[in-house]
């Protein structure tokens, strides 16, 4: 449900995670738009320099060349970098917004696809009409193509670097027995969720006990649900440390990880 007062979206994951939202408003995604709409003109620019030259053999080819040409650029911009780049392209980024999936799990290839095709359709006639009036009148903020992908465009709070020396130092992280799961794991764990798991153990120590497990066992069965590990790597594993394990996962690059040393997990 959205907060009409302070613009904010919760959203409740299957396994009872609770997230909140604060949604992007139109001024902010117009502005991302134009800084994005520059960048992609500023593409075009250099590759029509190039088929110009073409123009002397046929101009017909040329001019037909440009048009598709600016539509697959402008099109594979948006989706290349909101896939690469987790709901980001270069103007969200500037502007601290990001595109997630509706239901706060991370952004499919399927639903990238979709909300920038639509796109044709919410820029029409000019500048966005049909997109901005679909805004308006939707409760979350989304365009059609918002709408059609199952997606909504939060702002994006600040990266929080964790003190991962403190958290993890010291520990042997058994996830890592299977490096092309714990690659699954680090491209599944969608942001929201990988901040709220260091935010609970940076907070850990503040928690009453009982609320400190209800917690970890919260954030744990939604990680644990994203890949399967092996039992003989997961079985014995606490949720707490499940959860700290898979921080290091997200937040560590592998070359450097794998350096740490062992003690009891």
């Amino acid at each position: 449900m959205r907060d009409e007062r302070i613009n904010r979206v919760r959203v409740r994951t299957p396994e009872g995670v609770v997230f909140t939202f604060p949604l992007a408003g139109p001024v902010t995604r117009c502005i991302a738009w134009v800084l994005d709409s520059i960048a992609v003109a500023t593409a075009t620019s250099v590759v029509s320099f190039v088929l110009v030259w073409f123009a002397l053999v046929s101009f017909d080819f040329t001019l037909a060349a440009l048009t598709v040409l600016f539509f697959v650029i402008s099109t594979g911009y948006t989706m290349a970098f909101e896939y690469f780049w987790r709901g980001q392209t270069p103007g969200k980024r500037v502007m601290r917004l990001r595109v997630v999936d509706a239901a706060g799990m991370a952004l499919t290839p399927g639903q990238v696809v979709v909300r920038n095709l639509v796109r044709v359709v919410d820029e029409l006639p000019v500048l966005y009409l049909v997109g901005g009036i679909a805004m308006m009148v939707s409760r979350r903020a989304q365009r059609l193509g918002d709408l059609a992908a199952g997606t909504i465009v939060v702002r994006h709070r600040p990266v929080f670097e964790p003190d991962l020396e403190a958290l993890i130092h010291g520990k042997y992280n058994s996830l890592r027995e299977a490096p092309h799961l714990a690659a699954r794991l680090r491209q599944r764990v969608p942001p929201v969720l990988a901040a709220a798991a260091v935010d609970a153990l940076v907070r850990r120590e503040q928690l009453d006990p009982d609320a400190r497990v209800a917690l970890f066992g919260e954030l744990a069965q939604a990680l644990r649900g994203l890949v399967s590990f092996p039992p003989e790597i997961v079985a014995e594993l606490p949720d707490e440390v499940f959860v700290r394990n898979v921080v290091e996962i997200v937040h560590t690059r592998p070359a450097t990880a794998g350096m740490r040393g062992s003690t009891a997990r």
